[in-house]
């Protein structure tokens, strides 16, 4: 029988109470699943039981650690890890980058607590488990299934804080058709980093946001702090307003890496324009960040950094994971 390892780690999936405490997340993995879906098992183990706003960088490395445990163990032929839909698309996208395993690691959650009327959790736990036991999805890395859908971790993003489907971007690889799976792509992989030392924990990076007659203050100011890479959020193709380049400049000279993202919800950075825009950025030594989002270009100048990458050899390593 295909058995899978379903691991908890809280969420709206495993919340309950709500009024004017608002929802805490109390449920246990085996709460969230039963133990046979047709000729599929299922066991289940926690890792955490918090909302995922609260999750630090050590926590993330902690369900990468027992992903990676749970796809080593014979006995399992996929994995399903239950999570938050605040931060989800990060741990999944760090799951991503570390994935060695031909077994497919699928992430869930749900948008209803498990106490509301019309809990959304146990549909998307049964599709998540049929998504992790596809022999067609094998060699497919990491996944989010949620509402029938079934996309790659990488390039996804929450983009919507209520609906029933809230997730976007990525590749469709499957979707639901009545009570089975129908595959339609295969996502293309990359060879996977080393799982994040001790060390990423405590990296900091951070990011900042280009808007209208924004200062490069809170740039600098990440910088003078001890960040150790910044996520520049620029507008449109990946631009940013007078006096940016100039700091980037000096945070590069500094020994702190940049990374050029756009804050558009969708389409690659492509340095364009100069006068201060992102032709003057990558010419001061920030590195584009192709069609990743700021937040999942975080978690890869992250990983990058604590596994030991130099201020020289960043930009190289950055886009050879793009």
């Amino acid at each position: 029988m295909t058995h899978i390892q379903l691991l908890g780690t809280g969420g709206t999936i495993a919340s309950r109470g709500g009024g004017s405490t608002g929802s805490v997340a109390t449920d246990t993995a085996a709460d969230l699943s039963r133990n046979q879906y047709g000729e599929l098992s299922v066991s289940a183990r926690d890792i955490l039981t918090t909302g995922s706003y609260r999750l630090t960088l050590g926590e993330l490395r902690a369900i990468a650690e027992a992903a990676r445990d749970a796809l080593a163990d014979p006995a399992n032929d996929g994995v399903v890890v239950t999570h938050g839909t605040d931060t989800l698309e990060e741990t999944a996208f760090l799951l991503e980058l570390v994935h060695g395993s031909p077994k497919s690691v699928v992430l869930t959650g749900a948008q209803q607590p498990a106490d509301s009327p019309a809990p959304d959790g146990p549909r998307n736990v049964e599709e998540a488990v049929l998504a992790a036991a596809s022999p067609e999805l094998r060699g497919s890395g990491v996944l989010i299934s949620f509402d029938g859908t079934v996309r790659s971790a990488r390039g996804a993003r929450k983009a919507h804080t209520t609906a029933s489907s809230p997730f976007q971007g990525g590749a469709e690889v499957a979707h639901m058709a009545g009570s089975g799976l129908v595959v339609t792509a295969r996502p293309v992989r990359r060879e996977p980093l080393p799982l994040p030392p001790t060390a990423f924990d405590s990296t900091r990076v951070e990011i900042i946001t280009a808007h209208t007659g924004a200062t490069p203050d809170l740039f600098d100011f990440a910088v003078r702090s001890g960040a150790q890479a910044v996520v520049l959020a620029g507008s449109g193709v990946g631009n940013a307003g007078p006096g940016f380049a100039e700091s980037v400049a000096r945070a590069v000279g500094a020994g702190c890496a940049v990374v050029l993202s756009t804050r558009a919800p969708w389409g690659p950075v492509v340095p364009l324009y100069g006068n201060g825009g992102g032709t003057d950025l990558v010419a001061a030594g920030a590195v584009p960040s192709g069609d990743l989002n700021p937040l999942q270009a975080r978690i890869l100048a992250a990983l990058l950094i604590s596994l030991g990458t130099s201020a020289t050899e960043f930009p190289r390593a950055f886009t050879a994971h793009l």
